[in-house]
């Protein structure tokens, strides 16, 4: 479980406990979990049947496809002979989600560093 995913799961057992979550409104009813409110109504149609069947924005597969390749260099010995393709491959996703005006720190493990420091602080 990721890191976030403790720390929100922590609180909401913590909230669940106190009964801060009773009597609210909505409580019972079904939640409406696709809203597509957000996305213009002449580009929905498109937009369900890409999501339906899979597939993602470039930007998001490059993100996908970089966590991926930070977990295999993880389980690579550097002195492996595709540690130095990996690492060039990675470099090019890198580079590709910078031009897409993504940020790549999520690769470098830096911030779930301190996003646990910061949840074992409280």
């Amino acid at each position: 479980m990721w890191l976030l995913d403790q720390w929100a799961e922590r609180h909401i057992l913590d909230a669940q406990q106190k009964g801060e979550f009773d009597n609210l409104p909505g409580r019972g009813e079904p939640l409406m979990l696709d809203d597509d409110s957000h996305i213009p109504p002449e580009l929905r149609a498109g937009y369900r049947l890409l999501k339906n069947a899979g597939c993602l924005p470039p930007e998001l597969e490059y993100r996908k496809e970089a966590v991926a390749f930070v977990d295999l260099l993880h389980t690579v010995q550097p002195d492996h002979p595709q540690h130095h393709e990996l690492q060039r491959r990675l470099a090019l996703i890198e580079l590709k989600l910078r031009q897409a005006g993504l940020s790549t720190d999520f690769l470098r493990g830096e911030y779930a560093t301190k996003l646990l420091h910061k949840i074992n602080e409280e």
